[in-house]
């Protein structure tokens, strides 16, 4: 029960009051989730049988897990508990056993919990998103839940499958088939549930052998190729028609028709020619940044509606920037050959030194350990020229104002999956008021929205606020802030925006005010039967449309 814009408390406890008054929805087990663990007790005061409760971790400390694990005990539910300590998230073998048997022992031995009620998540997290780190995950996850079910007497394990698949979001078919085959290994190494549509689960055996082969492939990283492989096979399912044969028709198409296909589909190929025949187009592109503003921003403004739309995915988008990042590398020894001699010609030669587009501070907020949306941002920016400082998980706002500062930077960017990454948020810009930034504030991650950070955020924090919605939206975003042609019509537009956000938003919380039981009663639509039907009373009648009427004796009144 999370949203930023939500009174958690207040719905928790009305939901659970209405569907225990359910017969067929009572009778069966409960399970409920809150970031905000007040919000959790206040449902399991309410929840009636045995429930469960996802979840809880030893992020915080070891303290704070003991306290709410022996609430739950108390409540007579069993428990979630994450694959987290103080560190961070658990994504190798080892770390995911140790806080899983560190859990395990003070849960048992400190606190008395029944070992049954306890369910284990070792963190399935997504593969094939073109950082070669995250190809061992599957495969983490099925060797660690083989040691915590041997380790971990009558302990269950769980998962959040859809996870695994999450590079590959909106090719159904595929995602279903690696959810199949994961759930096949798995299952054998120990897993008792996990979070998945079962409906929608192929049966392994009628999984088409190629696909198969792919899915195995990339579930035990077998083949460093596996990732293009499946990207091509996914091209080819949505369009059974496509001539296998490359086609370089696209060759005879504009240099910028050329640049947008390259960054697109990610082709490597031929980007120094093409970005050389646009540099040397004087006529068109009077500086080589002109090239990187033009047509390949304009190039990358197309991969982020793709990705937004689901018709592009993870490894691709990473594939574009990397394309991109050849394009800006070859540009550069140009733009600073021009800053030479400018500077040449103005007698006031300095050190030389990197030239970049702006200086961005990313990082994700105290309280989250998410980081994949953030590192994708970081690479896409980082080749589109800016100057990337990744501070993180679990940074504090002293720590990132700090580096604000120290490295100068243009903007901040936040990040956050989870809904207390919300309030440290609206922290971190009280903050950078309080002690008078005047740099933009990016938000983004999972748990983040256009609504809250117009209503939530942005009042907080005087200078421009912007929710991206992707990793690609960010470089456009932040060349429109740092564009002094741009930026007031950017920024005019935001605020305008962001205003009819929250008019809108305080409209629809008017609405949601509702009258007492009794008062309802007394509006309620009440008939007169005595006065309008009483024996011997002559009926009118009334009607619409065209009828015939033959051998009446009664009058009509129309």
């Amino acid at each position: 029960m999370d949203e930023g814009l939500l009174d958690s408390h207040a719905a928790m406890y009305r939901f659970l009051n209405l569907i225990s008054t359910e017969p067929d929805i009572c009778k069966v087990p409960i399970c409920i989730d809150s970031s905000n663990f007040d919000v959790i007790e206040t449902g399991l005061k309410v929840i009636q049988g045995k429930s469960l409760v996802n979840s809880i971790s030893l992020k915080e400390s070891e303290e704070d897990f003991i306290c709410k694990a022996k609430l739950i005990k108390k409540y007579g539910a069993a428990v979630v508990v994450m694959a987290f300590d103080e560190k961070g998230q658990a994504v190798d073998v080892d770390s995911k056993v140790k806080i899983c048997q560190r859990s395990y022992k003070i849960l048992v031995d400190k606190i008395g919990f029944n070992p049954n009620d306890i369910i284990f998540d070792p963190n399935i997290l997504t593969v094939a998103t073109g950082i070669e780190e995250h190809n061992m995950y599957g495969m983490n996850f099925i060797e660690a839940t083989k040691i915590i079910k041997a380790t971990c007497s009558r302990a269950r394990v769980s998962g959040g499958v859809s996870n695994f698949s999450f590079s590959f979001r909106g090719k159904d078919a595929m995602r279903e088939a690696m959810h199949s085959v994961f759930l096949y290994h798995a299952i054998k190494a120990g897993m008792d549930m996990g979070i998945v549509n079962a409906g929608c689960l192929p049966v392994y055996d009628d999984i088409e052998p190629e696909l198969l082969k792919l899915c195995e492939a990339l579930l035990w990283n077998t083949d460093p190729d596996c990732t293009e492989k499946l990207l091509a096979y996914a091209d080819q399912s949505t369009n059974q028609l496509r001539n296998s044969v490359v086609q370089d028709d696209w060759r005879t198409k504009s240099v910028e028709e050329r640049l947008q296909y390259s960054l697109i589909k990610g082709i490597d190929a031929f980007i120094e020619e093409d970005t050389e025949a646009a540099r040397s187009d004087s006529s068109r592109y009077l500086r080589p940044l002109n090239v990187i503003e033009g047509p390949l921003m304009s190039g990358m403004g197309v991969v982020g509606e793709l990705f937004g739309a689901g018709k592009m995915f993870l490894p691709q988008v990473i594939k574009s920037a990397r394309v991109m990042k050849k394009a800006v590398g070859y540009l550069i020894p140009f733009m600073e050959d021009e800053r030479t001699s400018l500077m040449n010609k103005l007698e006031d030669a300095e050190p030389k030194r990197e030239i970049y587009n702006g200086t961005i501070v990313l990082a994700t907020v105290k309280g989250d350990v998410h980081d994949i949306g953030k590192n994708i941002v970081g690479v896409v920016l980082g080749c589109n020229n800016y100057k990337v400082i990744d501070l993180g998980v679990m940074c504090s706002s002293d720590k990132i104002l700090q580096c604000a500062l120290a490295e100068k930077a243009d903007i901040i960017g936040l990040s956050g999956l989870i809904t207390p990454s919300l309030d440290e948020m609206i922290h971190v810009a009280k903050e950078m008021e309080r002690i008078g930034l005047q740099i933009p504030l990016l938000i983004g991650g999972a748990t983040t929205s256009r609504t809250h950070t117009a209503v939530k955020i942005a009042p907080k924090y005087r200078n421009p606020v912007v929710h991206v919605v992707d990793a690609s939206k960010s470089v456009v975003v932040c060349s429109s802030l740092l564009d002094r042609k741009i930026h007031d019509d950017f920024i005019e537009d935001l605020n305008e925006d962001y205003e009819i956000i929250r008019e809108e938003h305080y409209e629809n919380l008017k609405d949601r005010k509702y009258v007492t039981i009794n008062e309802a009663r007394k509006r309620s639509f009440k008939i007169d039967w005595g006065s309008r039907f009483r024996p011997g009373m002559k009926s009118t009648i009334f009607f619409f449309f065209c009828k015939c009427l033959k051998n009446c004796c009664f009058a009509l009144n129309f």
